[in-house]
């Protein structure tokens, strides 16, 4: 039976993180009223640096952390109580964001820029959970097979090419060739795009595979990853320094594998090891993220028209969106029996 991967759910908890942070830092960009977030007027363009690192590998990461889960959910699961429990955990979430949730931050929104209230129903930052879900479909059958054969010579010649730090282009390959063919307009465009959708795809692919290879891959990303993590720094400098930040779709594909491959590397060094702050954080941060966008947009309400610094605008509403989160989940989210289902945590009876 397969050891218990501290690291991997230290990695899902870092990625949901990473993902609020990342939506409360576009309120602050010229150009997030486009994508109906609650702009300021004053923007922190600088923050965009950081910003375009971390996107290159943060949306990745959540569909290979999501794709090393259903390895791990099939230890103890037959195909059809996996679709079951995939249904139960992702589907009905998402469904009840999509309808009951994403309208309440869009009336936010509305109000906020003075506009006709209206009902609107959306993925909005749920979007990647329908793709989750189609994914499970997808490849459930050959998941299925490939765990039932974890001593076939597939799963044995994987273990020894993931012992070599070379194989990391090898899993590169697949997402240079998406993006060439699709092309699309920024690498970075993940949300409801073909491209995302096939690239979010790749990663689930890879992230299930990495589980089940074996420990070898464990061992050589730990071992290389300050190498792998050097040369995704390097990447990302020549991308701010010659491109402006977007380079050839193929060298960001590369440079996304590479940080992963880095993070994947110290986390496994540093995070396999159990707490209770782990077990707290990975019952809650999944509610916590499907409400966030409501506290964001209202701690934006109220703050944005302040005359205060912009970064200190930022930080408060970092601060606020997380803490004001988690005091609800933890009040209210987590206590309530009958919606815990609809926010993705199981029914207590």
């Amino acid at each position: 039976m397969m050891e218990r991967r501290h690291d991997i759910d230290w990695l899902r908890v870092i990625a949901i993180g990473l993902l609020i942070i990342y939506h409360s830092a576009i309120g602050f960009q010229p150009w997030g009223v486009f994508i109906q977030f609650i702009q300021i007027n004053t923007f922190l363009e600088w923050i965009w640096y950081p910003m375009s690192m971390l996107n290159i590998w943060r949306i990745p990461l959540l569909f290979f952390v999501s794709g090393m889960g259903i390895a791990f959910a099939m230890r103890n699961r037959n195909l059809k109580q996996l679709f079951l429990d995939r249904t139960i955990r992702i589907l009905v979430p998402f469904i009840f964001g999509l309808f009951l949730i994403v309208p309440l931050h869009v009336y936010i929104w509305q109000a906020y820029y003075n506009q006709d209230i209206s009902y609107s129903a959306h993925p909005a930052h749920l979007w990647f959970l329908g793709f989750i879900f189609l994914y499970v479909f997808i490849f459930g059958s050959a998941f299925y097979y490939l765990n039932k054969n974890k001593d076939g010579k597939l799963i044995s010649w994987l273990n020894k090419i993931f012992k070599n730090p070379l194989s990391m282009l090898v899993v590169s390959i697949p997402f240079a060739i998406e993006s060439f063919i699709l092309n699309p307009e920024s690498f970075t465009f993940y949300s409801m795009t073909l491209h995302g959708f096939i690239m979010g795809g790749l990663a689930f692919f890879w992230g299930f595979v990495f589980v089940i290879s074996g420990t070898s891959i464990w061992q050589m990303l730990k071992k290389w990853k300050f190498a792998f993590l050097l040369s995704a720094i390097s990447l990302f400098t020549l991308r701010v320094i010659k491109y402006d930040l977007e380079a050839p779709n193929i060298l960001m594909s590369l440079e996304s594998v590479l940080w992963i491959a880095s993070v994947f590397g110290f986390a496994y060094q540093y995070l396999n090891k159990p707490s209770k702050t782990l077990n707290y954080l990975s019952q809650a941060v999944y509610p916590v993220y499907i409400i966030h966008m409501i506290v964001q947009y209202a701690a934006s309400y109220f703050l944005f028209p302040l005359e205060i610094p912009a970064i200190i605008k930022f930080i408060l509403v970092v601060t606020i969106t997380f803490s004001v989160s988690f005091l609800i989940y933890e009040l209210m989210l987590r206590r309530i029996k009958f919606i815990r289902p609809l926010f993705g945590m199981k029914y207590k009876l």
